[in-house]
């Protein structure tokens, strides 16, 4: 088996780190029936690993890849990306008009395959050590995707930019938003329905 690292709890699950590979073990909820809280763990298991494995085989984009699928443990063993968050380096890269133009690319070749990844952060991002950009943590992801859900996507990703990278998000959306025009056939339609979905947030606000 080897030893177990704990590198991430969150409140869904529990990240360990076996060897070289990360084990993602979703988190018994008591507040739940066990009968339910067995049934959905088990369920998002299975749709976190077929999202990863579509965002892989239809999408084009790297993520860490899928060795396993324990269903009964409620566990998705895959391998481990050396290398490091976004959200860390995002501010000091040099490099990060070319970053922002790939993330836009990449959120664009998922919803060409309507899936949406549910949790665009920076910290759900990975600069590998061979200067690769992985996504991670699809747990809140699904596919079967409407334009409303992709431009909600996009929105979170400038929402994370806004409070994570204050002081340079517009530069960053900015080039994201770039990278997913040159890579969406449907960029017109999810960029207006993106501007609806601010104009909802902003009159929400003011009352």
């Amino acid at each position: 088996m080897g030893s177990e690292r704990i590198v991430q709890r969150g409140a869904e699950a529990l990240l360990v780190k076996r060897g070289e590979r990360l084990i993602k073990r979703r988190i018994k909820k008591g507040y739940r029936l066990r009968e339910l809280d067995e049934k959905l763990r088990k369920l998002r298991t299975r749709a976190e690993a077929r999202l990863l494995a579509r965002a892989i085989e239809k999408a084009g984009i790297n993520v860490p890849k899928v060795l396993k699928v324990d269903e009964g443990a409620k566990e998705i063993e895959m391998e481990f990306v050396k290398g490091k968050r976004l959200s860390d380096w995002l501010d000091s890269l040099e490099s990060w008009e070319k970053v922002c133009m790939e993330i836009g690319r990449n959120i664009a070749a998922l919803h060409e395959q309507d899936i949406v990844h549910g949790d665009l952060t920076t910290s759900n991002m990975i600069l590998s050590l061979d200067g690769k950009l992985y996504f991670i943590d699809f747990g809140l992801g699904f596919g079967n995707a409407r334009v409303e859900d992709k431009a909600v996507d996009l929105h979170l990703i400038k929402q994370a930019l806004e409070a994570k990278h204050f002081t340079n998000w517009e530069k960053f959306f900015a080039k994201i938003i770039e990278g997913y025009k040159e890579a969406s056939k449907n960029s017109e339609k999810v960029l207006a329905r993106l501007n609806k979905v601010e104009a909802r947030g902003r009159y929400k606000q003011s009352y």
